[in-house]
């Protein structure tokens, strides 16, 4: 691809360069060679621009580099721009129609024609798959599912009855949606009974789900994932939990049962959510925070338990001098005493 085409593609400026330089692909630029375009997003690989070998660079508006020999795109994000070029060089397969003679599929089941369906896929009793989907060898699908048109299912996923994947959506090897809540009353001599699981669970579209993933059904109504939301690998949400749209849940997050997270939240790894809680739109929790209680709109928590991530920085600079101030404290004790005895 041109470099000239490929700027018009991802809503760049060609800055300096030849226009019609041979793009073939795109790369970091620890690694790129002279027909790739890089990018440099990150002011900490700086060094890096001066001894890459990328025909073409991405640039934000405002950063320079010291290299005449690199051509220069100029983007809003470099970073997204890159994405795009990714997205140019690296497109998703289409779907191959097909219906492996190993699947199994209950003559109820309503499966559009247009449809990828590989190896020891089952399909329940009156599930509907739209156009487009693609289900990925040992993909369970139970009763009463309904998939949205264009959704990729990997290996090993089950989807439990009567549960909803919206369009466009991407669901990565071994989740499971639909599992039962984590719900259990205890009798009067404290032996656990369980609580039946009869909801469901909505993913609406645009969303995507990492690898080994659960997202438990409500035990009465449903759990909802909204629009636009992305989720990483090990992460467990409880039952009857509402996630908002486009929020970003990052690797071993824990969100107990009702949880209710806004629209573009985003907890990094190994967040806990209490249950009961709202977690107000674009609120932030960095990674390894905890809540037990509401988050307002907008704030940004951080530790156990989580609190406003300024107040929480100056404390951890405060937590790494406790050794000296507690030795000058003894000194300071110290000095009291022989003043006291004299």
């Amino acid at each position: 691809m041109k470099l000239i085409d490929l700027a018009r593609e991802i809503s760049c400026e060609l800055e300096s360069g030849p226009p019609d330089l041979n793009i073939t692909s795109a790369a970091g630029l620890d690694i790129a060679g002279p027909s790739d375009v890089s990018f440099l997003a990150n002011p900490k690989y700086t060094p890096q621009v001066q001894v890459t070998q990328a025909g073409a660079v991405i640039l934000t508006h405002g950063v320079d580099i010291k290299r005449s020999d690199i051509a220069i795109l100029r983007a809003k994000d470099a970073y997204v721009a890159y994405t795009l070029a990714l997205r140019v060089f690296f497109p998703s397969p289409p779907i191959v129609p097909c219906l492996h003679p190993a699947a199994v599929i209950d003559e109820s089941a309503q499966v559009d024609k247009n449809v990828e369906i590989h190896a020891n896929v089952v399909i329940g009793k009156n599930c509907i798959v739209e156009s487009g989907v693609k289900l990925l060898p040992n993909v369970t699908i139970y009763d009463g599912v309904k998939i949205g048109r264009d959704t990729v299912i990997h290996s090993g996923v089950s989807v439990r009855e009567n549960c909803e994947i919206g369009a466009r959506c991407i669901i990565q090897n071994n989740s499971t949606i639909g599992s039962h809540g984590f719900g259990y009353a205890r009798t009067s001599d404290k032996k656990w009974l369980k609580i039946p699981q009869v909801g469901r669970v909505v993913i609406e579209d645009d969303v995507e789900i990492g690898a080994n993933s659960s997202i438990d059904c409500a035990s009465v109504g449903e759990s909802r994932i909204k629009r636009g939301t992305k989720i990483d690998n090990l992460v467990q949400i409880g039952h009857s939990c509402t996630i908002g749209e486009d929020a970003l849940i990052c690797a071993q997050t824990g969100l107990a049962g009702s949880s209710v997270i806004g629209d573009r939240v985003i907890l990094a790894g190994q967040v806990g959510i209490a249950g009961h809680l709202k977690v107000g739109d674009d609120a932030v929790l960095t990674a390894k925070s905890a809540t037990s209680h509401d988050v307002e709109p907008g704030k940004t928590i951080s530790g156990i338990p989580g609190f406003d991530n300024r107040d929480w920085l100056r404390s951890t600079a405060a937590f790494r001098r406790l050794g000296d101030m507690a030795k000058k404290l003894r000194e300071l004790q110290e000095r009291i005493i022989k003043l006291e005895q004299k």
